[in-house]
């Protein structure tokens, strides 16, 4: 636990003013020391409270990737705002969704009006407040939330994880002192960690107070195209998704790139099939750290380049995870079962849900819904979702390791399977897969290979090649617009194709 009485965000202030003249942003041509960047947190808090935002006021963010938007969510917390961040690509009701929770006003970077914002401020006119004399002044109470953290809404509508300021202050990420090992080690390569896509992302603006914290400067890459932004600025790290992991490893084979400065890709977003993570520790060398984590819990474990493929490492000792059955119960290592986890920054619920918070939330423990079990040795594996599921002749069956199955196959680069209902027998299993460049996957092969180690009941009733994976804007693989192609997949089959 921090042993300052203050509350969020002093830690980071704190890393900032220790920063001093040492670049910390860079934007283009432009680079912000760590006192020009506190200086912004200061005229912007200021700007807050003339605007009469305090404690416990919503405060939505619809904004870029530059220093500014970084010092306005900063001094959110400063006046003891909720801060929401409103990530790019929500759709129109679930942006109406987002600003209809209590929000008293949005912040953007342009002056035009937002659709369904109650008022809209802009970082420029907050800029021109005049300063606070003395020391600045922080506001957040404890109890209060700090921040709304929206899940993917990978399922229909985004549910807000809402953390206190008390959860905020727990945070191990901007103390060195307090960061487990896998942190500590991936914390020395974050010497240019690239920013781009928003700083709403929870991962994004978590991993950019690590590198405050560990010394380094936050990069915007602008285009965040990859191999391209890794050598256009020497960066060192960044954040990626599996899918973009799997077209730079693909890419760096057929053509490539300058990648001396890179010294570790944080995956996220999605599991990595243990095959595949091999082959990108071998075409890019040992950067790859693979974290899992949720909204409501953050980070849960991080698996270092140099762990035990398909295991996300070791938990830090401030983590709690108990592995239980379909009853509730304990079970031993090496025997899955569902985590419930407990973390010292968690989340306290879904805001404005009391009935999902109290399904997820259960007695200081988080139901992550994920299937796992820790070996003899205390490593983590996780085998699946207890949600992501397929019901077949009343048979359950998970749909990752079906997806596991296929792109064990040489000629599948990525596999997801979707279950939708049938005639026959309730459920059936739809897969899409991207192949392996310049490979042609032979569907029956594929089908062969999940009976022969799954059963018949987990082979697809369809499978579909697709040439990319659709993401969502927190750039998941987006499961809605590919179950929106399963009927046109069913024609096909029906006319034989």
């Amino acid at each position: 636990m921090p042993t300052s009485a203050e509350p969020y965000p002093r830690s980071v202030l704190d890393l900032l003013a220790v920063a001093g003249n040492r670049p910390v942003f860079e934007h283009g041509a432009r680079t912000v020391t760590g006192s020009q960047l506190l200086g912004l947190v200061r005229r912007i808090a200021a700007g807050l409270r003339r605007a009469a935002i305090g404690p416990g006021d919503g405060l939505a963010m619809m904004l870029g990737v530059t220093p500014e938007a970084f010092a306005t969510m900063i001094a959110g917390y400063v006046v003891g705002a909720r801060v929401v961040g409103a990530r790019p690509g929500l759709s129109d009701s679930q942006l109406r969704h987002v600003l209809h929770q209590g929000i008293a006003a949005v912040v953007t970077d342009a002056a035009t009006g937002v659709e369904h914002a109650r008022r809209t401020l802009t970082v420029s006119e907050l800029m021109a407040a005049p300063d606070e004399d003395g020391p600045l002044r922080l506001s957040g109470r404890p109890e209060d939330v700090a921040r709304l953290v929206y899940t993917s809404g990978s399922t229909g509508t985004p549910k807000a994880c809402a953390q206190t300021y008390a959860a905020m202050n727990a945070a191990w990420t901007a103390r060195p002192a307090a960061w487990p090992p896998a942190i500590r080690e991936l914390a020395s390569r974050l010497r240019r960690y690239l920013v781009f896509g928003s700083l709403s992302s929870q991962v994004m603006m978590e991993y950019g107070v690590l590198t405050l914290a560990a010394g380094g400067t936050m990069v915007v890459a602008e285009p965040p195209a990859f191999p391209e932004a890794i050598t256009k600025y020497r960066a060192s790290a960044s954040v990626i998704t599996v899918p973009r992991l799997y077209r730079l490893v693909a890419a760096q084979r057929s053509a490539p790139a300058d990648l001396s400065s890179l010294r570790a890709l944080m995956v996220s977003g999605s599991p990595l099939e243990a095959s595949r993570l091999r082959e990108a520790l071998d075409v890019l060398g040992p950067v790859v750290f693979q974290g899992y984590g949720q909204t409501e819990t953050g980070t849960i474990s991080m698996a270092t380049p140099s762990d035990v493929p398909p295991s996300v490492g070791f938990p830090p000792d401030v983590i709690d995870i108990v592995i239980r059955d379909a009853n509730g119960r304990p079970v031993p290592p090496g025997v899955d079962g569902e985590l419930h986890v407990r973390t010292p920054a968690q989340a306290i619920g879904y805001w404005a849900e009391p009935t999902e918070t109290a399904e997820v939330f259960i007695d200081g423990w988080v139901r992550t819904r994920d299937l796992g079990h820790f070996d003899e040795d205390g490593r983590l594996y996780l085998v699946g979702r207890t949600r992501d599921v397929i019901i077949v002749n009343a048979n359950l069956y998970y749909a990752g390791p079906i997806e596991r199955a296929l792109a064990t196959s040489p000629d599948i680069a990525e596999a997801y399977v979707i279950g939708t209902p049938d005639e026959n027998t309730g459920e059936a299993a739809h897969a899409f897969v991207v192949p392996v460049a310049d490979r042609t996957p032979d569907l029956d092969s594929l089908r062969t290979l999940v009976s022969e180690r799954l059963g018949d009941a987990c082979v697809p009733a369809t499978i579909t090649v697709i040439d990319e994976t659709p993401l969502a804007p927190n750039g998941k693989p987006d499961k809605r617009l590919l179950a929106a192609a399963i009927p046109r997949a069913l024609g096909e089959r029906a006319t034989g194709g």
